[in-house]
């Protein structure tokens, strides 16, 4: 009788462990960090395989280089979307990336954060936000130092208003949250990105106002957005994405491919993927 009772007991032990690892297995399904933006998946493509679930770092990042880091992919191909609200838009993108690389990339860098400057408080001290914001003031001090353009920061929690951004060649700031300010007059040529979560939820929808579309629409030629919420460590360091950027040497894909930290995540890249604004004045 004991004998059998202890057999029922291991049965319904088994049972239960089953239970608990089916319920983990939909939780899994149903967890949103499945999800992430064909573009970036499709940068793996050649990848044998590799966990679905959350965000993977991306073996190009300058931040990881020397590392060994699990999940890691190795066979990485660089991906970016001509893509636009209208066809006509994406055809305006490409002949205005051809002609500011012709005739050098001009106007004015305008870079908005939201807080004073930390000054020199070293990065491990920075919480995600006031990372990303520090980035902002090492991407304007860099392209100031580059004597490329002019450049405006603006340090307060507003961010710029209509009309106070003309001839905008360059731009990153944050955060209004799928509410584009119509502060700018883009240059022919113009790169920037806003850093919010879902900015490229839509490049289609016409009462959509994400800054993706918005900003493709008022005449950008490149720009960064996420599909869905990336949390902020996702977004392209802008520091290091500009000053790659203005130096020249390489090409749109590449300076994301070095600046962005992870694949099989939400962030695409849009625009000409060999687009190279200042290459006639690389050093």
């Amino acid at each position: 009788m004991k004998a059998e009772q202890e057999k029922d007991d291991q049965k319904l032990k088994g049972l239960k462990e089953e239970e608990v690892s089916i319920r983990k297995q939909i939780q899994a399904v149903r967890k949103v960090s499945l999800g992430a933006a064909v573009d970036s998946e499709l940068a793996l493509v050649r990848e044998d395989s590799y966990p679905l679930e959350n965000m993977l770092p991306n073996k190009f990042f300058l931040g990881f280089r020397g590392k060994e880091i699990k999940n890691m992919p190795r066979q990485v191909i660089l991906v970016s979307r001509l893509d636009g609200p209208e066809e006509a838009i994406v055809r305006r993108m490409i002949d205005d990336s051809l002609e500011a690389e012709k005739e050098g990339l001009r106007g004015k860098a305008y870079f908005d954060a939201r807080w004073p400057n930390p000054g020199d408080k070293p990065a491990g001290e920075l919480t995600g936000y006031a990372f990303y914001d520090k980035a902002i003031y090492n991407a304007a001090h860099l392209v100031e130092k580059s004597r490329r353009m002019p450049v405006v920061l603006d340090s307060q929690q507003t961010l710029f208003q209509p009309g106070q951004c003309p001839d905008a060649a360059l731009y990153c700031g944050w955060y209004s949250l799928a509410r584009y300010v119509d502060a700018f007059t883009w240059v022919k040529g113009a790169v920037g990105f806003h850093i919010a979560s879902g900015e490229c939820v839509t490049l289609k929808n016409k009462e959509s106002q994400v800054w993706c579309k918005r900003m493709l629409e008022k005449g950008v030629a490149a720009t960064i957005g996420p599909v869905a919420e990336p949390y902020v460590q996702a977004f392209p360091l802008p520091d290091l994405f500009f000053a790659l950027l203005i130096e020249g040497r390489l090409t749109l894909a590449e300076c994301y491919a070095l600046s962005n930290p992870y694949w099989s995540w939400q962030m695409i890249l849009i625009g000409d993927p060999l687009y190279r604004p200042f290459k006639n004045s690389a050093n």
